[in-house]
């Protein structure tokens, strides 16, 4: 696969992934998340992922990793309130994170 081949598909995976999380938000917070942001949320969540060594951890005996959303909420609050994004809930964007993790699992 080309470079511009993966970026393309890349792009395309980030599309399905942003319409799944809007489509998986409650109806009072579809409102408050852009498509903008919830790319960039998509963004910080795979730097996250990618520095935490979540990605690396040994899975338990069943299988699973041990993810702590709302310690990953509370992240994407706080990186978008320094990257001057905006102030967003941590509670709302456990939404956003539930979704992408819920997206994520389709593809298996």
């Amino acid at each position: 696969m080309t470079l511009d081949e993966e970026l393309l598909q890349e792009a395309e995976d980030d599309r399905k992934t942003v319409e799944y999380i809007k489509a998986y938000l409650p109806q009072e917070l579809k409102e408050r998340f852009t498509d903008e942001q919830l790319y960039y949320f998509l963004d910080v969540l795979s730097e996250y992922y990618t520095n935490s060594g979540l990605l690396d951890a040994t899975p338990d005996d069943d299988g699973y990793i041990d993810i702590d959303i709302e310690q990953i909420a509370e992240h994407l609050a706080k990186t978008a309130k320094k990257d001057r994004m905006g102030t967003f809930d941590a509670e709302d964007l456990r939404w956003v994170v539930e979704g992408e993790m819920e997206y994520a699992e389709t593809l298996e």
